[in-house]
């Protein structure tokens, strides 16, 4: 199958240009494509998964990924969906950026034997010379066509406006894409819905200074059905750095998975095959429940590796019970049919023992761990009576925890139905 057949049947595409020939150029395997990543943080998060995923099934079908990390373009700030200016990053920031995200694409892509390639189009745009630039590649844009681009109308709305600086960022993207076009025949550029503009600038610019039939790919902007934009959560991003989201969190943030989501979420961010999905198509209610369990352990499998999504998995099982997947449900996933739970796997926090010797309230322990924001918070939870330690209630705010709460001198903290964290004392 054609991977623009699997990306369409898997709900990556919202729109193409040239379907017809693009078809037509994807069937030759070998063939290069890029994304284009802004270093503004040292990690990648969910909200970034559709193109990475796609990436990976460029890859899979036998083609030729390249992540360009903008360490040029990220000097500057896309205003693409953003209402107000980036703030600039220094070199140094850009770069101590780069790196983390070099890291995490590997989890996708295989950049061994040029099977995939890690750009970074600071090589070429910091050698860029202001009027030559202007004269070779200015010369192609219409300042009219421009400022009708979504991303800079919307900007030029607002309070702030667009800065010159960020005028220029269209130019530059597009000027990447020339530069992969020449150096590696690179000819397909995907990327999220906002960067529609910029990818079909390049495309254009592609066709008049290398004289290349050029293509591009946009994925719509991905919500939930409760209307959130993919990846934000009540306590922020979600992470695909372990220090950030811990691979416990990071599985429960795909368990608690909305049931309207669910087979939408398992052709997005899985590999499993689309027949094993579609098998499961017409369950509900607790029925999904383990459908969730797979879809949390596929996704955890594939950023933080098999052992984090077994431990992840495990500590689930132990916190709310095993979910049984039966023999029969997606025989394609590595996921334990039947696991025997631990709390191994959830976040941890080791504390000294001495610090338990006089006792330490409840409060600043739930503070300490970091599963309430502030000490007004901790006591607003064990008022409401949501707060537990080793399965039991904290009933007052005054409650002191000592040694003799150590269940084989480990403590598990509950806030709510679904928040845990194991402290260790030693």
């Amino acid at each position: 199958m054609n991977v623009l057949e699997i990306l369409k049947d898997r709900g990556f595409i919202e729109n193409t240009t040239h379907e017809e020939e693009l078809q037509a150029y994807l069937e030759t395997p070998g063939r290069y494509c890029y994304i284009g990543f802004d270093p503004t943080g040292s990690s990648l998060h969910v909200g970034h998964l559709v193109t990475v995923m796609a990436l990976a099934h460029m890859q899979r079908s036998g083609h030729r990924p390249i992540a360009l990390v903008g360490g040029g373009t990220g000097m500057i700030g896309d205003p693409s969906g953003k209402t107000e200016m980036r703030q600039l990053l220094t070199p140094e920031k850009v770069a101590e950026n780069k790196a983390g995200l070099r890291g995490q694409l590997a989890s996708f892509l295989d950049f061994s034997e040029g099977r995939a390639m890690l750009v970074d189009n600071a090589d070429w745009l910091s050698e860029l010379q202001y009027i030559p630039f202007l004269r070779e590649v200015g010369c192609h844009f219409s300042v009219n066509r421009m400022i009708k681009a979504e991303s800079y109308r919307a900007r030029l709305e607002s309070e702030e406006g667009l800065s010159f600086i960020e005028f220029n960022y269209m130019l530059l993207q597009a000027y990447d894409f020339y530069v992969l076009a020449e150096k590696h025949n690179c000819l397909l550029q995907m990327g999220g819905s906002d960067q529609w503009g910029n990818i079909v600038a390049g495309v254009e610019l592609v066709r008049r200074k290398a004289q290349k039939t050029a293509f591009g790919i946009t994925f719509p902007l991905i919500m939930t059905a409760a209307g959130i934009k993919m990846g934000k959560t009540h306590a922020g991003a979600v992470w695909l750095d372990p220090d950030r989201t811990s691979p416990y969190d990071y599985y429960q943030f795909w368990v608690n998975t909305d049931d309207a989501d669910v087979l939408r979420f398992l052709k997005l961010f899985t590999f499993l095959p689309m027949d094993e999905i579609a098998s499961v198509s017409d369950l509900t209610g607790k029925d999904l429940n383990a459908v969730k369990a797979v879809l949390a352990f596929e996704a955890t499998h594939i950023v933080h590796g098999r052992e984090a999504a077994d431990q992840a998995h495990r500590a689930a099982s132990a916190m709310f019970g095993g979910r049984e997947i039966p023999e029969g449900l997606f025989p394609s996933s590595g996921i334990a049919r039947q696991v025997q739970g631990d709390t191994e796997g959830m976040p941890c926090t080791r504390i000294p023992a001495a610090g338990f010797s006089e006792g330490i309230s409840a409060v600043d322990l739930f503070c300490r761990v970091s599963l309430c924001a502030s000490k007004g918070a901790a006591r607003r939870l064990i008022e409401q009576g949501g707060a537990y330690i080793n399965g039991k209630r904290v009933v007052t705010v005054d409650a002191a925890v000592g040694t003799g709460d150590l269940e084989d001198g480990v403590l598990v903290l509950r806030s709510g139905k679904k928040q845990y964290h194991r402290v260790e004392v030693f």
